[in-house]
C-alpha cells in the first residue's frame, strides 16, 4: 500500500492515468464514517434478525455480525442459512433517516472531473443508494448505481458478486479503479487488475490496496 501523503501529487496521478472507470462504494465511502448512518441500518438489521428468527436482542446481534463476517452480509447468512425474502429485508433495513447527511458540491465536482465512466456499487439496494446521493447531493454525478440485487444477491466480497455487476456495466478491470472502506471487498478488484483505494480513517496494510486516504475528496484533488 502507498501512503498517498508520501507521493508528489504528479506521481500519483500518473498511476491513475489509464484509468476511465470509477467504481465507487456507497457507506463510509460517500459520507464521513463519523455520520454513522449504518448505525441506524445495523440497529433495523438487529431487530429483523431477532423478529424473524424468534431470539432475543443479544442472540441477533451476534447473528448479524456473525453473518457479516461468514458470508459477506448479514443479508447472505440470512438467506443462506434460514430461506429469507431478500426484498422485505432490504426494504426493512433501510428504512432510515438521512438527516445526517448534508449536500456535498465540492466532492460532487471532483467526481464530476473524472474522466470516464462513474458508477456506486454497493452491498445495500440501489433504491437506499439513491436516497443517499440525494441526501450528499450527488444525485446527478454517476453514471449508473448498482446494489446488491444486480449481483443476484451476492455480495461483495465475493467474485461472483463482482463479476455480475461489472460484466451489466462492461467494466474492464485494467482500465478501473474502486474506492472502498472496506478492505476485503478491495481483493477481487484488485485481483482483476483494478487500481484499489481504501478509504477509512485508518490504514490497513494488505497487498491488494495500492492506495489509503481518510479525505476521498482530498485524494481525487490530487488526481
Amino acid at each position: 500500500m502507498t501512503r498517498t501523503s508520501d507521493m508528489p501529487p504528479r506521481d500519483l496521478a500518473a498511476q491513475f492515468d489509464h484509468v476511465r472507470h470509477w467504481v465507487f462504494d456507497l457507506d463510509n465511502t460517500l459520507y464521513p464514517p463519523h455520520i454513522r448512518l449504518f448505525d441506524q441500518i445495523e440497529a433495523r438489521m438487529t431487530g429483523f434478525v431477532a423478529r424473524e428468527l424468534g431470539v432475543d436482542t443479544q442472540e441477533a446481534d451476534r447473528l448479524r455480525g456473525h453473518y457479516w463476517q461468514e458470508y459477506g452480509t448479514t443479508l447472505a447468512g440470512l438467506m443462506r442459512e434460514h430461506g429469507i425474502d431478500p426484498d422485505a429485508y432490504l426494504d426493512e433495513v433501510h428504512d432510515i433517516r438521512f438527516d445526517a447527511l448534508e449536500p456535498d458540491p465540492v466532492l460532487a465536482a471532483r467526481i464530476s472531473d473524472l474522466p470516464g465512466r462513474k458508477i456506486i456499487y454497493t452491498n445495500g439496494s440501489a433504491p437506499y443508494a439513491m436516497q443517499v446521493l440525494a441526501a450528499r447531493g450527488l444525485s446527478d454525478v454517476f453514471d449508473a448505481i448498482y446494489g446488491v440485487e444486480h449481483a443476484g444477491f451476492a455480495p461483495k466480497p465475493e467474485r461472483t458478486a463482482f463479476d455480475r455487476v461489472f460484466a451489466r456495466d462492461g467494466l474492464v478491470g485494467e482500465t478501473a479503479a474502486m474506492f472502498e472502506d472496506e478492505p476485503r471487498n478491495l481483493a477481487v478488484p484488485h485481483a482483476l487488475g483494478m487500481r484499489t483505494v481504501h478509504v477509512a480513517p485508518e490504514p490497513v496494510e494488505a497487498a491488494h490496496i495500492h492506495h489509503h486516504t481518510e479525505d476521498l475528496s482530498a485524494f481525487l484533488t490530487r488526481l
